[in-house]
């Protein structure tokens, strides 16, 4: 036993006790995820309606439509940059009253977006709201794993995913079609007033969150800078950006290659829609039971059902079952790899979760961008086998990923 200079053993000292940890009451956490999951219907409305209004924008605020599309750019840029510098900035925010003050700074920005007289303006409010929604994005996706438990984790990220897959589905068609027939600003407005009824479910509904960011920045940091979570976020991008070389053309494809047009090509994008929605649900559920096999199956069907759709894509019927395929797949296997994303962080989960909302987004403008350079100079029908051949290339990181493991050695 050891003893002090007196030759008497040492004093006993209890150990500090440890904060207590906040508890979900029962059935909390259920009206909690689905208040997130309609907040993230908001944001994403508001996010995609943009490419649906552009012509009345322009005419408004006396800008070519090109001109209008800077609008687009201007928010993928929030998102991808903004995002995770207000997420590192707030680290040590409760998770509830963060996710609050996003949405009432998203309704905010919206607001005056709807009384904008200027297009700049206009495009520096599109800037910050998409800075909020990619920390809304990540700290949703992380609180709703907190709220959900061990084994539920995945279905509580494919909620909030879920919300952004329903507003392609019903919230951009309708909020689309509000446009034309009052106008671009009643749009904006709506979604103001829509982000302030978000805000109050929040507040009712969602129980306190603590961080899950514990010690200084920097440290934060360095648990994101690990090689299986940078490995993820790579994952992210690539994955997004060879969806999106077939997805952004989607509509020109299916009326130059499948011959479809006016309501038709609205009636395949909503089947698409759809096993989108469906695939987010259902991915996340196949997470809770293994992320990296969820992931891994998910890559792997998805690289041929781009492929088919070049083969198939002359055919309507075809056509329409394998746009299903891709929209399964294709949004299913995002739960799963946000889940993967946070766990490999650890304790850098909530930056590590709108990393991975921007990485989605820096795929998708990549895509994009990759799309019109090819459109420009090949015929569409040759989009599906380039997004193919970009998820093919990404399989093997998709397998090191679904492997992967968080660092033994994390910093301290």
């Amino acid at each position: 036993m050891p003893r002090t200079d007196t030759g008497r053993p040492p004093a006993f000292r209890p150990p500090a006790p440890r904060p207590p940890v906040p508890r979900v009451p029962r059935g909390a956490g259920g009206r909690g995820l689905g208040a997130l999951g309609l907040s993230a219907f908001v944001v994403g409305t508001a996010e995609f309606v943009v490419v649906g209004i552009l012509d009345r924008i322009a005419s408004g605020l006396h800008v070519t439509v090109g001109t209008a599309g800077l609008l687009v750019t201007a928010y993928a840029l929030g998102v991808c940059a903004g995002g995770p510098a207000l997420t590192a900035l707030t680290i040590r925010v409760p998770r509830r009253l963060l996710i609050c003050a996003a949405l009432g700074l998203y309704a905010l920005a919206n607001a005056l977006a709807a009384v904008a007289g200027d297009f700049t303006l206009l495009v520096l409010v599109r800037a910050v709201a998409g800075a909020v929604h990619g920390m809304f994005v990540g700290v949703a996706s992380s609180a709703a794993a907190s709220l959900a438990g061990p084994e539920r984790r995945g279905r509580a990220v494919a909620v909030v995913f879920g919300g952004i897959a329903a507003a392609n589905l019903l919230g951009v068609p309708l909020a689309t079609y509000a446009g034309h027939v009052l106008s671009w600003r009643s749009v904006f407005a709506g979604i103001a007033v829509l982000g302030c009824a978000a805000l109050a479910l929040t507040l009712a509904l969602v129980p306190p969150v603590p961080s899950s960011g514990r010690g200084a920045l920097r440290a934060q940091v360095r648990y994101v800078l690990t090689r299986p979570v940078l490995l993820a976020l790579g994952v992210a991008v690539l994955l997004f950006c060879g969806q999106f070389t077939v997805f952004t053309l989607l509509g020109t494809y299916l009326q130059q290659v499948t011959g479809v047009s006016g309501g038709a090509v609205g009636a395949y994008l909503l089947v698409f829609g759809a096993a989108g929605a469906l695939g987010t649900l259902a991915g996340g559920r196949c997470a809770d039971h293994d992320a990296g096999t969820t992931l891994l199956v998910a890559g792997a069907v998805l690289v041929p059902a781009l492929a088919l759709l070049h083969w198939a894509g002359e055919h309507p019927v075809t056509a329409a079952v394998v746009l299903a395929l891709f929209g399964l797949f294709g949004f299913g296997l995002a739960p799963a790899l946000q889940l993967i994303t946070i766990e490999l962080a650890g304790p850098g989960g909530d930056l590590a979760s709108t990393l991975g909302a921007s990485a989605g987004n820096a795929g998708i403008a990549a895509g994009s961008a990759a799309a019109g350079w090819f459109a420009a100079g090949h015929p569409v029908a040759g989009l599906p086998l380039v997004g193919a051949a970009v998820c093919a290339a990404t399989l093997p990181l998709v397998r090191v990923v679904s492997r992967a493991r968080p660092t033994a050695a994390a910093p301290r």
